[in-house]
């Protein structure tokens, strides 16, 4: 009886297993977060850096330091191209920690305006993001400076 029921239990799995029904597949990418309304370009309001970053405070922080080009930040981001598609974001998941000099130049340049605690939106010009590697052109970023760890 118990050698039957063993192979009652292989032969389920076995069939179960071979099922022939489609399986769902990853999805390509990272989850699809709704774009903001000015994903396309800045605002007329926005702050301009000699650079071209232009950039406009979404939510007040409460700290008063800034990082340093070298500072380690730990951050919540998002970041869409210019027709409002996702290419990264730390939304579902843990914080991104980080050294501003690991990032790319635009980052580096605009999380420096930040206090701890506070949000920003980023238009950042390709020369300062990718270089010509995908994403290309123009790309928005929203991070949150949760905290400066060095």
């Amino acid at each position: 009886m118990f050698m039957r029921s063993i192979a009652v239990l292989a032969v389920t799995l076995f069939v179960t297993g071979c099922s022939t029904e489609p399986k769902e597949s990853a999805p390509a990418g990272p989850r699809q977060i709704p774009a903001p309304p000015d994903v396309a370009a800045p605002p007329a309001a926005a702050t301009r850096t000699p650079s071209g970053i232009a950039s406009k405070v979404l939510a007040s922080g409460t700290g008063t330091r800034h990082p340093r080009p070298n500072s380690r930040v730990t951050v919540h981001y998002t970041g869409w191209t210019t027709d409002g598609r996702t290419f990264d974001s730390s939304a579902g998941s843990a914080p991104l920690t980080i050294g501003l000099d690991e990032v790319i130049p635009g980052w580096t340049e605009g999380v420096q305006m930040m206090v701890e605690g506070e949000k920003r939106r980023f238009w950042i010009p390709e020369e300062l993001a990718y270089k010509g590697a995908d994403p290309k052109g123009l790309l928005v970023f929203d991070i949150e400076l949760i905290r400066i760890d060095s």
